[in-house]
């Protein structure tokens, strides 16, 4: 599905507002809400948001599982660490238990061994057979989503819920959660704005099918929901 908006303002209004909804839902139905945030600049706005009265005091934040879609292997005081975005932006200005949430990032670990570790943390906090909640994506203007680059072997994974590997162009290694376990979720909602992001949209939702190019093509839920919140900007070569 594709909703489609005047301005960025109203892709963070609805963003935010199915994140509200689908925290009660959860909550009131299992007790918990787990949710993925996503990094980059794109949910810096969202995240402020959110994290003003009207939302924040619409969610019981004790009862927030916060893990990452993806991460840069940085210390989490690096500006380019998206868990530092986050707190920044979100987490420092809701009243959420530091236990509940789970950078991808350790400190003393390579990020191979601590890929495990997440999908080991992610097990025992959603169980074996579980999904996320929620998960919020970005996506690049190559097509990316997540830390799933054109033509990286991650895009091949099948069984392993968390990866990570070295990127070349970039020069680091990058740990996220893979195309099988995003597709797990019940809710997906890419965020995607600007007229940068036009081409790979349009490739992604209505070109052949080439995930080695455009890994965003990857994201078909088993059951959930998949939502694309764009701008007219990005939207304008869509037919």
């Amino acid at each position: 599905m594709v909703k489609q908006f005047k301005s960025k303002a109203q892709i963070f209004e609805t963003a935010a507002q199915l994140f509200v909804d689908a925290a009660k839902k959860n909550i009131d139905e299992k007790g918990f809400f787990s949710v993925a945030l996503t990094g980059g600049s794109s949910p810096v706005d969202l995240h402020k948001l959110l994290a003003t009265e009207a939302y924040k005091s619409q969610v019981d934040w004790n009862k927030v599982f916060v893990f990452w879609g993806d991460e840069r292997w940085v210390p989490l005081d690096d500006n380019l660490s998206n868990a530092k975005m986050s707190y920044e932006t979100l987490l420092n200005h809701v009243p959420i238990p530091g236990s509940n949430i789970f950078p991808m990032y350790k400190v003393g670990v390579d990020a191979a061994d601590y890929a495990q570790t997440y999908e080991q943390i992610l097990r025992e906090k959603l169980g074996d057979s579980a999904r996320l909640d929620f998960i919020f994506l970005g996506m690049g203007d190559d097509g990316h989503t997540a830390s799933l680059f054109p033509g990286t072997e991650v895009l091949h994974e099948k069984d392993k819920w968390v990866d990570a590997y070295f990127l070349v162009p970039q020069d680091m290694y990058r740990i996220t959660l893979t195309a099988p376990f995003i597709n797990k979720a019940d809710q997906i909602v890419v965020i995607a704005f600007g007229e940068k992001k036009a081409k790979a949209l349009r490739e992604v939702l209505q070109g052949e099918s080439n995930p080695e190019l455009y890994p965003s093509q990857l994201l078909k839920p088993a059951t959930g929901s998949l939502v694309f919140l764009v701008d007219d900007e990005a939207a304008q070569l869509l037919t």
